[in-house]
């Protein structure tokens, strides 16, 4: 305290070998005397005027260690910047803590120490015992962890000793160095935040902090944050953003402070801050769960790309006490508010609210800390490295639609009956609204199931194609339906619907142009504006999805026919094989071939070679007959098909004629052949008929010289002499030429030929 004395300085000692008069000035008021003033240094100051002195005392603190204690260990765990946290190892190890539901475990574990002991005591060989009493521990704590209910999670997330935020972050980072306070004064212990690396890579970590013991739960005011904390949360935030530093947080916290003071200094105005903030930052941000997540308290640094949550956390938006409260006015119902909540890891991922489960030992996260941690750890590089491989606009824009798909519903439970009795009816929906997820799981076991089918059988039966096809057309029915709706378009298709239908029974062209016209102009409309819809991303997936399944069973449909039509021609071959004559000859032949003594095909004369292509020819044509009974076109090879040949000939013939044609002396003529017959019109006169009947005699007469060719006739002499020999059946119907060579003889005769022009070319 300052005071202001009038009375005379006075100087004592030896002053030749004391400090000068100015530092051996006193204060007789403040009590202190044989102190010189260089030695108060900035701890007390003094002044003189004419007589007068002004004195200032200052209250002593205990002295802080930072920036590093004075025995620091070079290899503690964690690097040396470990130093710097407040946050050291418990002294004493805290106190096991048994919960209700694992009380048949303690009482296990109590006769395993009661035997152990007894085998002390008495010398005696118990291990048998104890190796049984052990596996049966191990067997019911299996099962106790493995299904446990939704309020025997929340016990375990709020056990005494699991492991806090800092008691993961130690165990996961090879340095950090923790960050303190809001630049308004304050700094929060409920919320830690701080830099640190994980493999090399640096990470801006911040999270909840709750305390390990009576006195750490005090100081961190049990993890419950006030404004301050978030506020320095979000300091850090944009701190991270700006020099692009991912972010992590861990959320562990039953809610934000609810006290009076927090509510003036703007609690709801802090979190809200936090939330809008989150979502613009640029970088990558996990959120893990590592105990309780309460309310807007554990959401104000939850809006990240990836929500993780430990096997035995929750969260919730009020806690089950809360919620019986207010629902069953009662805290005991807690187990079945918890129950209806879904509030566990398992029922959030399920819902999309959580990204994936880390999993805990049997025991709980307290059981195995370090090992707990260590999962955190590969969950949060794992997840990173993919997060990192983003670009901005990718990352905001996969951050805002986590958020928008939340808001999943479950169909298909029944409802109780004394509730469904005031119920109001609804109509029924188009289809249950299936996510892609859930589509793809469906899609998934399908392709399993034909994979396995393959396997044993070889073949892809129809394994419920056709019921996943039917659910997948709902779906994108029900798509279209709902793109419909937000693009404002669903009142144009009813009014053009009405239209339609009272259209239908008119016989107006017009009125039926012009709805049509009215269609398609809608078609284009909605075309246009599809892609804009927000679903259409969910649309065209499910499209995409229907066309794969689809195609799927064309395909097993086709393997199915062909395989049918594989067995029935084989069926049909031995049939044409095993006919009595066919069969005749085969024997015949090969017995034939067996007295030659010839063993293969190139060694036999040319008259046993004649033989077996011919009874080949033979079981071609009569094969080629059952065939075609079978509904299947043959198209036999030219060698064996007469038809082929004819074909062939005659397109030579046609190609003759075409060339004469279009040769310029018989051009000329046709010319002027048009011309007489234009000039004559419908009744000729004596003279322009002579003319017209000359000219097509020259014409006839040019064409049958062109036919008269030496190469010509021999093609046709020798298609007639295999057509005799080979099918005789066909002899009938297998004249060579009609309309373009006539005689029977087997001499060509050029005089014989009749051309008619008209039919092989137009000549008006």
């Amino acid at each position: 305290m300052a005071s202001i004395s009038r009375s005379p300085v006075a100087f004592t000692g030896n002053l030749a070998s004391c400090a000068p008069a100015s530092d051996l000035l006193r204060s007789s008021s403040s009590g202190v005397t044989g102190v010189p003033l260089r030695a108060l240094g900035r701890a007390r100051f003094g002044t003189t005027r004419r007589g007068l002195a002004v004195c200032a005392k200052v209250r002593k603190v205990k002295k802080h260690e930072y920036p590093w204690p004075d025995d620091a260990d070079p290899n503690v765990k964690g690097g040396v910047l470990s130093h710097l946290s407040h946050f050291k190892p418990l002294k004493e190890k805290p106190k096991p803590v048994t919960l209700d539901f694992e009380k048949p475990l303690m009482d296990l574990q109590k006769k395993i120490i009661d035997v152990q002991r007894m085998a002390n005591e008495t010398g005696l060989d118990f291990s048998d015992q104890i190796i049984l009493l052990e596996n049966k521990y191990h067997q019911a704590l299996k099962d106790l962890y493995t299904h446990l209910t939704p309020i025997q999670r929340v016990n375990i997330a709020r056990h005494p000793n699991r492991p806090t935020f800092l008691d993961h972050l130690f165990n996961i980072t090879e340095k950090f160095v923790e960050l303190h306070g809001d630049r308004a004064g304050y700094d929060d212990p409920a919320i830690v935040t701080g830099l640190g690396t994980i493999n090399g890579r640096s990470y801006m970590f911040m999270g909840h902090q709750k305390g390990r013991n009576t006195k750490e739960n005090i100081q961190r005011n049990f993890g419950m944050p006030t404004p301050h904390g978030y506020r320095k949360a979000l300091r850090m935030m944009y701190y991270a953003d700006h020099h692009r530093i991912p972010i992590v947080t861990f959320i562990d916290t039953p809610g934000a402070f609810a006290d009076l003071k927090s509510e003036e200094l703007g609690q709801g105005e802090a979190i809200a801050h936090n939330l809008r903030t989150m979502f613009g930052l640029k970088v990558p941000i996990i959120s893990i769960v590592i105990g309780e997540g309460g309310s807007g308290g554990a959401l104000a640094i939850g809006c990240a790309n990836k929500l993780l949550m430990l096997e035995n956390a929750v969260f919730y938006v009020a806690s089950p006490e809360a919620c019986a409260a207010i629902l069953w006015k009662s805290a005991k119902a807690s187990p079945k508010a918890a129950e209806k909540l879904k509030i566990t890891a398992g029922e959030l991922c399920k819902l999309q609210i959580a990204d994936g489960v880390v999993m805990e030992p049997l025991g709980g996260a307290h059981a195995d800390p370090y090992w707990t941690s260590q999962q955190i750890k590969t969950a949060i590089v794992d997840e990173m490295d993919e997060l990192v491989k983003m670009d901005t606009q990718e990352l905001l824009n996969h951050r805002m639609l986590k958020f928008r798909k939340l808001g999943g519903f479950q169909e298909g439970i029944p409802i109780d009956p004394k509730r469904k009795v005031n119920m109001k009816k609804k109509e029924p929906l188009l289809k249950p609204g299936m996510t892609p997820e859930e589509l793809e799981g469906e899609v998934q076991k399908l392709r399993d199931q034909i994979l396995k089918a393959q396997e044993s059988s070889g073949e892809l039966p129809e394994l419920g194609l056709n019921k996943m096809i039917e659910k997948l057309k709902r779906e994108v029915d029900h798509e279209f339906s709902e793109s419909v709706k937000i693009m404002g378009m669903k009142e144009k298709i009813m009014m053009l619907r009405e239209e339609f239908a009272k259209a239908r029974n008119s016989k107006d062209q017009s009125i039926n142009l012009y709805l049509k016209d009215k269609i398609e102009k809608l078609k284009e409309e909605f075309s246009q504006g599809l892609p804009a819809a927000p679903n259409y991303a969910t649309l065209k997936y499910k499209l995409d999805m229907l066309k794969e399944i689809s195609k799927a069973k064309n395909l097993a449909e086709k393997n199915d026919k062909e395989s049918m039509l594989k067995q029935e021609i084989n069926k049909k071959f031995k049939e044409v094989l095993e006919q009595p004559n066919m069969k005749e000859k085969i024997e015949a032949l090969e017995k034939e071939i067996e007295d030659s003594g010839v063993s293969t095909f190139a060694d036999l004369d040319q008259d046993m070679k004649d033989k077996i292509l011919q009874l080949k020819e033979e079981i071609e044509i009569e094969f080629s007959d059952v065939l075609k009974s079978l509904g299947l076109h043959v198209e036999l090879p030219s060698s064996s098909n007469p038809k082929v040949k004819i074909e062939k000939v005659n397109e030579e013939i046609n190609q003759v004629i075409e060339d004469v044609i279009n040769s310029t002396d018989l051009r000329n003529q046709i010319e002027q052949l048009k011309l007489e017959v234009s000039k004559a019109g419908r009744t000729p006169n004596m003279e322009s008929q002579e003319k017209i009947l000359a000219l097509v005699k020259q014409i006839k007469q040019n064409v049958a010289e062109a036919m008269d060719s030496s190469v010509l006739k021999e093609k046709y002499e020798n298609l007639k002499v295999q057509i005799s020999e080979a099918m005789k059946s066909v002899g009938s119907n297998g004249s060579l030429v009609t309309g373009n060579v006539e005689g029977g003889n087997s001499k060509y005769d050029g005089s014989r030929v009749d051309v008619n022009v008209e039919a092989n070319r137009s000549l008006s």
